[in-house]
């Protein structure tokens, strides 16, 4: 039968007799502790400094460390393998093959299933224009940062997964209609919006076309550069949509003097506006709208509340972009 563990309060008297010099079967008789434990404690603090309970090493794993290697090297040249055909190459080597035995070999090497990012595709060519736009962008951070207005679209669906909601709730009540997010086939129709900024916000009705774009930079593109910190010679952002680089919209901002930043294709990495829709996103559905124009007055609603200060902390981090993207040699980032 396995004996209860000392109180820390004795451990801690045994420690006290030993160093004031009484001996082990003083101890023993004075605390009524057998002599064998009164050693081991003695021993363990002697080794470790502490009488505290220390970490178990566990059962000894039955995979040998060959075997752990090829897991590892299997991971590390194919990270979406699965555990099941861990298991079965695990099997063809004639090591052990059981779940919880290569859990636990892989969580030691420092190897732990996540969910995949989702990433745009990008191919040699876009790496390299990133990665030439991020270090030139980068010697002109400080003249420049101050200056851009951001912009994106972006699509907001009414009852779609918009966002990861946490609830509080009691097991076996995962399907309570409180604690569940309602959803309808195909998100229940959605909206999609056009930003700038923190200055006006959109709804683009239909799908656009670039004279649509051109109607939507007319009536609000300078009404969104008032921000007295643009200054009269902003440097307007945009995407490389072809609504976006169309003639008649790169007419518009050639007839407006307007200065368009020069962009990569593929790299919302590098956007900053990208987290102010997740923001917009979380957000907009705290109050669960019914309807499509429920959902472009919260969305405006929303838009309106958003904080200054958490603007500008975004626009900051577009330093820390440009330097991920150099890092990672235009590939994709964190961000």
């Amino acid at each position: 039968m396995k004996s209860k563990e000392l109180s820390v309060d004795l451990q801690y008297r045994i420690v006290s007799r030993h160093k004031s010099g009484k001996g082990y079967r003083k101890k023993s008789a004075a605390l009524k502790v057998p002599m064998s434990t009164v050693v081991s404690i003695i021993c363990k603090w002697k080794k470790f400094e502490t009488t505290r309970t220390l970490p178990r090493a566990g059962w000894p794993s039955k995979l040998s460390d060959r075997g752990r290697r090829a897991l590892v090297r299997e991971m590390t040249k194919n990270p979406m393998v699965t555990l099941s055909e861990l298991q079965r190459s695990s099997v063809e080597r004639g090591e052990p093959s059981r779940r919880t035995s290569i859990s636990a070999a892989i969580h030691q090497s420092g190897l732990y299933g996540r969910v995949a990012r989702q990433k745009p595709l990008l191919s040699k060519r876009h790496m390299a224009v990133n990665l030439k736009f991020a270090k030139r962008n980068l010697k002109d951070f400080q003249t420049m940062r101050s200056k851009i207005l951001w912009s994106d679209e972006t699509k907001i669906e009414l009852f779609g997964v918009n966002a990861r909601r946490h609830v509080w709730r009691k097991p076996g009540t995962t399907h309570h209609q409180a604690n569940t997010i309602p959803i309808v086939k195909h998100g229940g129709g959605s909206i999609i919006l056009w930003g700038a900024g923190t200055g006006r916000l959109v709804r683009i009705k239909g799908k656009m076309t670039a004279a649509m774009y051109r109607d939507i930079l007319d009536e609000n593109l300078l009404q969104s550069a008032l921000d007295p910190r643009l200054g009269r010679r902003f440097i307007f952002q945009q995407d490389n949509d072809p609504q976006h680089t169309a003639k008649i919209s790169k007419g518009w901002l050639q007839d407006n003097s307007v200065n368009v930043l020069e962009w990569p294709s593929q790299s919302p990495d590098l956007n900053p506006i990208e987290h102010l829709w997740r923001d917009l996103k979380m957000a907009v559905h705290q109050p669960f709208p019914s309807n499509l124009m429920e959902l472009e007055r919260c969305c405006k609603e929303e838009w309106a509340k958003l904080a200054k200060d958490r603007c500008a902390k975004l626009v900051a981090s577009y330093l820390k972009r440009l330097e991920a993207g150099i890092a990672a040699k235009g590939a994709s980032t964190k961000y």
